[in-house]
């Protein structure tokens, strides 16, 4: 099988040279105010999103709710728990933030395109991977900033939830809700211009990128991140993906799912999405200063699990002809 790179991938690649060899237009005495853009486009996204979002198809897809269950406990409550084990070790001055970076992947939700994409490629269960992947985005915007919360406070001292919370209230949570209430009016145009609006989602993203890594390239934030670090993170981010894609294997097959069931648990389980975590982190660090490195382990995570489940899908696309 001919490997083809990841498009998007490409682009964050080419989006993060940008940031080291012009970081200036990143900074807030540019004159560019990448900040108020950046909001304003987080905020079209999840109104089209919104637009997108099917109620129909989330009360359809509550019927199969052992399967969902196991999704959403992997996402938000496996990755975490897996990532705290390494807290006694992570704590010296240079690796509690790395540590942190990598808390922030772990509790993060399920990315919602790749994952519907990949489980219809892998002839799963496709209804469930729309409910899942959809409604992982919305207990996102609750639950990972309390898991930061249990943390951050420790680390920076100034982690306010209710100004946090007001920020994901009115930048995201509001979008969604008039998304869904206008999806008579402008539901179908949404639809049927999903490509074009997908490539404004990645627009916005790959803008906050940028942001993101310039401000810490100008503050020489990675010169702190030394190499063997940069492994550890890369070890870390693999461990994390097989052995939570195992578990929800083994879990699976004791529930006595259907294969299908099996790849969109495994499938959705594993996911992370970079839309939300990009936007989380413009407004979870937002007066940290660290906004590039907390992504940098989520990076890796979003290369790595498109790569790997690309693969795995198109294995398992093949299961129906090689047993007739």
């Amino acid at each position: 099988m001919k490997f083809k790179p990841d498009s998007f991938v490409v682009a964050i690649l080419i989006v993060i040279l940008l940031a080291w060899f012009f970081p200036q237009w990143g900074l807030p005495q540019s004159g560019i105010p990448l900040d108020r853009i950046g909001s304003i486009g987080v905020s079209f996204i999840f109104f089209f999103y919104g637009l997108r979002l099917s109620p129909d198809k989330l009360r359809a897809g509550l019927k199969n709710w052992h399967l969902h269950v196991l999704v959403q406990l992997s996402t938000f409550l496996m990755f975490p728990l897996l990532v705290l084990v390494l807290y006694p070790f992570m704590q010296s001055s240079s690796h509690a933030s790395i540590w942190l970076a990598l808390l922030f992947l772990a509790a993060l939700p399920s990315t919602v395109s790749s994952s519907v994409v990949m489980v219809s490629v892998a002839k799963g269960n496709l209804p469930a991977a729309i409910f899942n992947a959809s409604i992982s985005g919305l207990i996102g915007i609750a639950i990972t900033p309390l898991w930061m919360g249990l943390f951050m406070q420790q680390q920076t001292g100034h982690y306010d939830l209710s100004s946090i919370y007001s920020k994901l209230l009115l930048e995201i949570l509001l979008p969604v809700v008039l998304g869904i209430l206008l999806q008579r009016f402008g539901g179908q145009l949404a639809i049927r211009y999903h490509r074009q609006l997908s490539l404004f989602d990645k627009s916005v993203i790959l803008l906050i990128i940028y942001k993101s890594f310039a401000e810490s390239f100008a503050g020489d934030l990675y010169a702190q991140v030394a190499w063997l670090d940069f492994a550890l993170i890369a070890v870390v981010v693999l461990a994390l993906f097989y052995v939570v894609y195992a578990l929800i294997g083994i879990i699976s097959k004791r529930l006595h799912f259907s294969i299908e069931d099996q790849i969109t648990a495994q499938f959705c389980g594993t996911k992370k999405s970079l839309v939300h975590g990009t936007v989380f982190s413009k407004i979870l660090f937002a007066q940290a200063g660290t906004t590039g490195l907390m992504l940098l382990p989520l990076m890796l995570f979003h290369a790595f699990q498109i790569l790997v489940i690309s693969v795995y899908a198109s294995r398992l696309a093949k299961r129906e002809a090689n047993t007739n």
